[in-house]
């Protein structure tokens, strides 16, 4: 196996021995959880642009990436902040994604997608209203039932900053609500994902928020497929799971703790949407594969490595992450450079890079060593390793 020079934490270069990749098992799903992949974007490096301000995306990869997703058994989840949705790419940009990703899934037999519908197009300011909140969720909401996607009801930076408490966000919650054609997976993502939603639900307590979300959770149980929350912390996530309307599923967010939370307990379990489960998703497939055989055994051999992979991509600040993300579909070779929307590729360290290569290779998804080795060598040299 290839050997390469890395950087550690104390500053040294010491050379590092790579693993043969890991062989998955296959199965055909449905599997006894619901798994979605929050996908990232591939960025177009060729376009004449200015990449801080410019949004170029390469369609035809960004879509392939996708296909390869469902190729697993995984759902997609569409146009989230792992897209860099917020950070790079615009509600018009988000669109065209997901048309063209509910079109690639018409041709892919059993494939599952949901997208994003938010109020990123408007920016919040002290003359935002939450008239303003419901009619921005109502324009998003409207173009994804018409394309014929169902929605994911993002969190809204607007509504964080017009609400004045609790009641504004069951106001805004219960009419949009009112309105779906159907079940909507409502997102609730910490401050450690975006700082601009910090105290949503009209409170920086997360156990007071967590009150308000599943009062508009139950007043509107009919329209809630389920709820993901993202804030890092198994505890809540099971907390708020326990107490959640029969037939309301909890998707978890925790990129942190989701082995044992998919597991579940003798009081229940949680499905899953994951940006991590963007570059993990061999491990995923085979893991929810084992499970469909009862093997729970084989299911946490597979994802007990995977944790201090995605532990690391998450690192604070955990806004950061889609560069771990891009950075692996880079190293295993689905797209053919290491360039981002927004220039988020320098988000990160050449020791955050180093560590995880690292951790990929010890949770076997370097899927061809030779050729992760050798880009590795050239971001390396980029950064004057020899």
């Amino acid at each position: 196996m290839p050997t390469i020079r890395l950087p550690t934490a104390a500053g040294r270069i010491e050379p590092f021995t790579t693993s043969p990749p890991r062989d998955f098992p296959r199965a055909t799903p449905p599997f006894p959880r619901v798994a979605l992949a929050a996908a990232h974007v591939v960025a177009d490096p060729l376009a004449e642009q200015d990449p801080w301000l410019d949004v170029r995306i390469d369609w035809d990869r960004t879509v392939a990436y996708r296909r390869y997703l469902w190729s697993l058994g995984l759902g997609v989840a569409e146009a989230m902040d792992t897209a860099q949705r917020g950070m790079g790419l615009d509600w018009e940009g988000a669109k065209e994604l997901i048309r063209r990703s509910l079109d690639a899934a018409k041709d892919v037999p059993g494939a599952v997608i949901a997208s994003g519908a938010g109020t990123d197009h408007l920016a919040p300011g002290p003359d935002v209203t939450v008239d303003d909140v419901i009619r921005a969720y109502e324009e998003q909401c409207e173009a994804v039932e018409a394309m014929g996607g169902r929605i994911i009801l993002m969190a809204s930076r607007a509504l964080a900053k017009a609400a004045r408490g609790p009641a504004d966000y069951e106001r805004v919650y219960g009419r949009i609500l009112a309105q779906v054609k159907e079940p909507v997976i409502i997102h609730w993502l910490g401050e450690m994902f975006d700082p601009a939603l910090e105290g949503y639900w009209g409170s920086a307590d997360h156990m007071a928020a967590m009150e308000t979300a599943l009062a508009v959770i139950h007043a509107n149980a009919a329209k809630v497929d389920g709820v993901k929350i993202s804030l890092l912390d198994k505890d809540k996530e099971i907390v708020m799971r326990r107490r959640l309307p029969k037939g309301v599923r909890m998707y978890t967010g925790d990129d942190f703790n989701y082995a044992e939370l998919i597991a579940g307990d003798e009081h229940g379990h949680s499905d899953a949407l994951l940006g991590i489960f963007d570059p993990i998703a061999p491990a995923v497939g085979g893991a929810l594969a084992s499970l469909s055989r009862n093997d729970l055994s084989t299911f946490h051999d597979i994802l007990a490595p995977t944790v201090p992979l995605s532990r690391h991509v998450f690192r604070a600040p955990t806004r950061f992450y889609k560069t771990g993300v891009v950075f692996l579909a880079w190293l295993n070779g689905h797209q053919d450079h290491f360039v981002m929307v927004g220039g988020q590729q320098s988000a990160r360290s050449i020791q955050h890079f180093s560590e995880l290569f690292r951790l990929a290779d010890a949770a076997g998804l370097l899927r061809d060593p030779e050729m992760a080795v050798a880009r590795m060598r050239t971001l390396l040299a980029l950064h004057g390793v020899a």
